[in-house]
């Protein structure tokens, strides 16, 4: 079989099943006593088992094995997690990301994995701790039949349904083990299992059936289903209540003893077991005639317990598209926009009803065309997100640390090809949180805080922006160690040093080899990091500052502008030129009286809603030809926000609302004042789009 087809869709499920593997350890270790999180964790180390084992990565079947052994211990509440058992697990997950990252990079997916082996076959057996562990190890060896020592054995009977029929033996209870077959041309299956659990149920209780009751509500079955059931009622009336039921072919009872229920368990492991295997090195490949070969995800087949939507489980709908194609179709419609506004310019001049309805019909569905375009390059930036749990958790450990990671605004959206970039700038922010904000345990306590650290990251869009921000709780930045160190670097002389402002020092943060830490570690201290955030927010088109206040935290905002994409605005002229305002920007449109301005030290400011806000004269800023206050008596004005922030704009005229396709202006007209892009409108001139953000700064 040739498995490099395959190849991308292992190395993608493989990713997916990774980072499923490291949020649930995430959670768990929160809440250790959660076994529906192990189950969950058990099923991607299971799944993960099996395709490795079918694509031929040894390495990572065997060590996914050994993650099995002791994560079915832990559901079967042989064996509770410690500190030492999520370490093992976490560094498993560490060699398992290795040896995918190898297989992506074109090796065999081989590593060295024989110590972290020997770590999760210590805790099997116990040895990890002979004091504590003793008695799950001897649990675990003793009962070689037993339920308990199946891999699997929970998808045929738990501890806990187990522990009922035990009960049940002891209150002089019946159980049974009841086979029931509805006739071949039964049209409704689901109806009659429901009738026989029916009956069942109201004259004791089923303990579990086999399919899953989901499956058998929906009809999933063969003509045959099975359970475990207790009753008072014996055995030959049980046979005659279930056959009552109509289109009932055949009903088998079984009455049971502890000797028999541990055998018949047994027997149903065994062959769960081998039809597991038998799954795993078959159901990779369907092929039908005539067609290609298709990859099946493996042990993922049956609906979860927490299915109840009845949904029937759908293929795969997602296709992969080169990321040059959607750049292409992009610029296609940014086009095709521009002839609309154009069309519907010329329908209302023409003034024809069939021209101006066809028109109008094509507004509506290039507006859905729009739509469906942008979102196609649109990633939440929770794909980035996901990953930095894990490793501030590893972080805090290594600095015996501790801290809260707060992650709000996850769902917020992205361009891909930005979302592909930020990931490691962001990774030195949240380092640097740790490691430089959050104080010690000792030096929290001792200045009043709690000793959990808190690291916030959140995402938000504002304007034609988006922003994503790291605040933490710690100590802040020292402006005399910065200036300090900066002034012995020579980066400043200490008279520049005393004239600058508390955020022209912080930004000295970002010189090239700049650090404050006095020693070097494996985590900070080289001068490398922050210039580096820098030098990537740049060559993205954003930007990154920082706020910071002492004893009370530092926070890092980095602003990501929209490179292309179509945008709601407001066209304003000012003299004899066109504007953008992106709407998003903007609070509410008025007119005010040029005598209502007032002179405040120099600087124009209006009253506003019992409150005074600073006015722009936007003519003035962009010396725009032909503009002038001086003879007017009312002006236009825009109101515009960034965050808590407001301004009023003064304007010549307001044209009004329309969806405009934003683009850059290239790499000679960089670092303009106050200008994010450009638009070319219906009339074919083209209009600067104003960066409100800059303007409130």
């Amino acid at each position: 079989m040739e498995l490099n087809q395959y190849l991308s869709m292992f190395i993608d499920e493989s990713k997916d099943h990774l980072q499923s593997l490291n949020e649930n350890l995430l959670v768990l270790e929160n809440d250790p006593k959660d076994i529906s999180i192990v189950h969950n964790i058990f099923r991607s180390a299971h799944t993960l088992k099996g395709m490795s084992a079918t694509m031929g990565f040894e390495d990572i079947a065997s060590l996914t094995h050994e993650m099995e052994n002791v994560l079915d211990l832990v559901r079967n509440s042989k064996l509770d997690m410690d500190s030492f058992i999520f370490d093992c697990i976490f560094k498993s997950l560490d060699s398992l990301e290795a040896m995918v990252d190898d297989i992506i990079q074109g090796g065999t997916g081989k590593a060295d994995v024989s110590e972290i082996v020997t770590s999760l076959k210590s805790i099997v057996t116990g040895d990890y701790q002979v004091e504590t562990k003793a008695a799950a190890s001897a649990v675990a060896t003793s009962s070689a039949g037993s339920f308990a020592d199946q891999a699997d054995l929970t998808k045929i009977l738990d501890e806990y349904q187990y522990s009922v029929l035990l009960q049940s033996f002891d209150s002089s209870y019946n159980v049974y083990y009841v086979d029931v077959t509805v006739d071949e041309d039964c049209v409704l299956k689901a109806a009659r299992a429901y009738m026989v659990f029916n009956l069942l149920e109201n004259n004791g209780e089923i303990v579990k059936s086999h399919p899953a009751v989901e499956d058998l509500e929906q009809g999933k079955f063969d003509n045959s289903f099975s359970l475990y059931y207790v009753s008072e009622m014996d055995s030959p009336t049980l046979e005659k209540t279930i056959l009552g039921v109509s289109e009932i072919a055949s009903a088998s009872v079984m009455e049971l003893d502890r000797a028999s229920l541990d055998d018949l368990i047994a027997q149903a492991s065994e062959a769960f077991l081998q039809a597991a295997q038998d799954e795993v090195a078959a159901a990779v490949v369907v092929e039908a005639p005539g067609k290609p070969t298709a990859f099946v995800k493996a042990a993922e087949s049956k609906p979860t317990a927490s299915s109840t939507t009845g949904n029937t489980a759908v293929a795969n709908r997602t296709i992969r598209v080169d990321i040059e194609r959607l750049d292409t179709l992009m610029n296609l419609f940014s086009e095709l926009l521009i002839d609309r506004v154009r069309l519907e310019q010329l329908a209302s001049e023409i003034d024809k009803s069939e021209l101006t309805e066809t028109v109008e019909h094509m507004a509506r569905v290039s507006s859905d065309l729009q739509n469906i375009v942008l979102k196609l390059r649109m990633v939440p930036v929770e794909s980035v997100f996901n990953r930095f749990p894990r490793m501030i958790r590893d972080l805090a450990k290594s600095l015996d640390k501790k801290v809260d990671l707060i992650i709000t605004g996850a769902e917020t959206e992205l361009d891909r090809t930005v979302i592909d970039e930020i990931g490691d700038p962001l990774v030195h922010l949240l380092r640097n949180a740790v490691d430089h904000g959050v104080e010690t345990i000792s030096k929290r306590l001792a200045s009043g805080k709690s000793d959990t650290g808190k690291v916030h990251l959140s995402a938000y869009h504002s304007g034609n922006h988006v922003y994503i921000e790291v605040q933490d709780d710690g100590d802040g930045v020292n402006r005399d160690v910065v200036l300090s160190k900066a002034i012995k670097n020579e980066l400043v002389t200490p008279e520049q040093g005393a004239r600058m402002t508390d955020s022209e020092v912080y930004q000295l943060l970002f010189a090239s080899g700049f650090s404050t830490a006095s020693v070097i570690s494996d985590i900070s201290g080289r001068g490398v990091g922050l210039d580096v955030v820098k030098t990537k927010i740049q060559s993205l088109g954003g930007s990154v500052l920082v706020e910071s206040e002492p004893g009370q935290g530092t926070k890092f905002s980095v602003q990501l502008p929209l490179t292309l994409s179509i945008i709601a605005a407001m066209l304003i002229r000012l003299g004899n030129e066109k504007y953008a305002i992106p709407l998003s920007s903007i609070v509410e449109t008025a007119t005010v009286k040029v005598e209502q301005l007032r002179h405040v030290h120099g600087n124009m400011m209006m009253d506003y809603r019992s409150s005074v806000i600073p006015v722009i004269t936007l003519g003035s800023v962009f010396q725009v030809p032909g503009y002038t206050l001086d003879s007017k008596e009312e002006s236009d004005v825009v109101i515009i926000r960034k965050g808590d922030k407001l301004s009023a704009i003064l304007v010549d005229e307001l044209i009004g609302q329309q969806e405009i396709v934003l683009k850059s202006l290239g790499k000679y007209l960089t670092k303009l004042f106050a200008v994010s892009g450009a638009t070319i409108l219906g009339d074919g001139h083209v209009a600067l789009i104003i960066d409100t953000n800059a303007l409130l700064k």
